[in-house]
């Protein structure tokens, strides 16, 4: 016999599978039922006995399984993130199995509905806020050493969510493809509920290429690891993501970030001499890639993407005139600068004034919100 979910718990379970749906499940009422049914009988004992519960009902084919992980993480990560912010104690362990199972569930389940008020021990937070808004917000250059670790898992879940949803984007087809019920069942109406016209839909071409540079001069320092994280994370969308260094000098490292994991990568990226928190010449990097790397530029595939406060002790034409030649062989250029996220900021210098007639997309890039903004661009 089926055990009944606590009201509390279902609404967690429920929301969860709603979660997966704008994440790009295609499950819908009976796959919700499903999940309800599910849980109810095997019980949470375990983290993993819920994860492979909730996958089995809700997931259709191989990509939905892939992807399921990814989803599954993130939001019971923020569940946990909710209830440590909390004041609320977690249940204390009484030794029996009873009572181990029920401290387990409580944790999964009323954890999504612990109270949002956060610690205003000097933590900087935004009353009624979760913990995930309030770090999503923050200006990377005022974190707090405790937020760091919180902040690098909860961004590296979020960029690859964005990047997968990005990859399983689908268009509007006239003919062949994946049958797209939702359209079907809509355009049935009129004939009485009778689904005579099929509607198609087939996935949106993936961009080919990202040529990335990512300035690593002092200024940028406060700024720098996280970008790393953010393209890397990008990795998982384009089919070719070309990332470089630049401070005084461009290097090239997108060998270092392939085919790693991002623990490897960043030691990796630690001991390349790239001149980390030195000077920079944006316009002399620029020049340099034209020179040696222009190949990696093919057209309208291509997206160029410079990750830069814009301080450049170079000549401002300089800086203009290669920037000129990029945008004349890509599709977009994209110009991402932390300051913008400062209220007070205008981008005046000479570099930039001369670099903006040429970008197409000039955007923050201080906090995680503001990376993730750049979804509706790609």
């Amino acid at each position: 016999m089926l055990r009944i979910l606590p009201e509390e718990g279902a609404k967690t379970i429920v929301g969860f599978c709603r979660f997966a749906r704008q994440q790009g499940l295609s499950g819908g009422v009976q796959e919700t039922l499903g999940a309800l049914r599910a849980v109810a009988s095997l019980g949470i004992g375990h983290r993993d006995d819920l994860k492979s519960g909730l996958r089995s009902v809700m997931c259709s084919c191989k990509e939905e399984w892939d992807l399921f992980d990814e989803i599954f993480d993130t939001f019971w990560s923020e569940v946990e993130l909710k209830r440590s912010a909390s004041k609320r104690p977690l249940p204390r362990n009484e030794g029996t199995a009873a009572s181990s199972e029920k401290q387990r569930s409580d944790s999964l389940l009323s954890g999504a509905h612990a109270g949002e008020a956060l610690d205003k021990e000097g933590r900087q937070a935004v009353a009624g806020a979760s913990a995930r808004e309030r770090l999503c917000k923050a200006d990377f250059s005022t974190l707090r050493q405790d937020d760091l670790l919180a902040l690098e898992q909860l961004a590296l879940r979020l960029l690859k969510l964005m990047s997968v949803r990005l990859s399983r984007r689908r268009r509007i087809a006239n003919s062949r493809g994946t049958v797209d019920l939702r359209r079907t069942i809509r355009s049935s109406v009129s004939r009485g509920g009778n689904p005579v016209d099929l509607q198609y839909q087939n996935r949106k071409p993936r961009p080919r290429r990202l040529v990335v540079l990512l300035d690593i001069s002092g200024s940028m320092s406060p700024y720098s690891l996280f970008l790393v994280r953010f393209i890397y994370a990008l990795q998982r969308h384009f089919k070719q993501v070309d990332t470089f260094l630049f401070s005084t000098d461009l290097v090239e490292v997108t060998k270092v970030l392939q085919g790693r994991r991002l623990p490897q990568a960043l030691q990796a990226l630690s001991g390349i001499a790239t001149g980390w928190s030195g000077g920079t010449k944006i316009g002399a990097s620029l020049r340099d890639f034209n020179y040696r790397h222009r190949r990696k530029l093919v057209g309208s595939d291509t997206f160029f993407m410079i990750l830069s406060d814009g301080w450049d002790t170079g000549e401002p034409e300089v800086l203009a005139a290669e920037l000129a030649q990029i945008k004349r062989r890509v599709r977009k250029l994209i110009w991402l600068n932390p300051l913008l996220g400062l209220a007070d900021y205008r981008p005046v210098t000479q570099g930039l004034s001369a670099a903006l007639p040429h970008v197409d997309v000039f955007a923050p890039a201080h906090n995680l919100e503001s990376l993730l903004a750049l979804e509706k661009h790609l």
